[in-house]
């Protein structure tokens, strides 16, 4: 008896279409965000910033999970192994910051934090935001021959460090990972916060 199904099968095993799984890099990231922050503020000494639990057994904060978790319970079976088509599974990507697009804006926020921001930092003025940005949490704080220098420095820094995000994610190939940058950014901005230093938790204004 001619089995009439075998073309049907030969022509999905040709025309079968392999799926990477692609997930978010959180501890790389982490680890990038730390050594970004720390060179930009000038001091070692902080720590990492916490990891975010995963909103599933499987799964990466932000990311995509994993088959069979990310835990090593194992891989979920795949019925093209019978057709001896192997499932692809993508190698855990890194998190580069060395490109020039990168190291330059690196080397302006140092600069600017050294010669404006950190005083301000010092003095309550000025905070960490909860979205990774700069924040003037007390205006009176600041002298003011001072005022309009420091309110335009925040502003310069606040948009490289909206490009920094944005660039990392796309020097790595992935734009779209943009907002879990700068989350892991936000974090560590934070989490590098010296003694005295103002940060947002929130909605509200913490001491470090």
């Amino acid at each position: 008896m001619r089995w009439t199904g075998l073309p049907f099968v030969a022509a999905l095993a040709l025309t079968a279409c392999v799926t990477i799984n692609v997930y978010f890099p959180a501890a790389e990231a982490r680890e990038a965000a730390r050594e970004f922050v720390e060179n930009v503020i000038g001091e070692e000494g902080a720590g990492t910033a916490p990891e975010v639990p995963a909103d599933d057994p499987g799964g990466m904060p932000g990311g995509m999970a994993l088959e069979g978790g990310a835990t090593g319970r194992g891989l979920a079976f795949d019925p093209w192994i019978l057709l001896g088509i192997a499932p692809a599974h993508a190698q855990t990507p890194d998190i580069t910051i060395r490109t020039p697009a990168i190291q330059a804006i690196q080397q302006r926020m140092e600069s600017r934090f050294a010669s404006t921001l950190r005083p301000h930092f010092d003095s309550g003025a000025l905070g960490f935001g909860s979205d990774g940005l700069v924040v003037v949490r007390d205006a009176g704080s600041l002298p003011l021959k001072d005022r309009v220098a420091v309110n335009a420095a925040v502003a310069d820094d606040n948009r490289d460090r909206n490009a920094v995000y944005r660039e990392v994610a796309v020097a790595n190939g992935h734009p779209e990972w943009e907002a879990q940058i700068r989350e892991v950014f936000a974090r560590q901005w934070i989490a590098s916060a010296r003694p005295g230093w103002w940060y947002q938790q929130a909605g509200s204004w913490k001491q470090k």
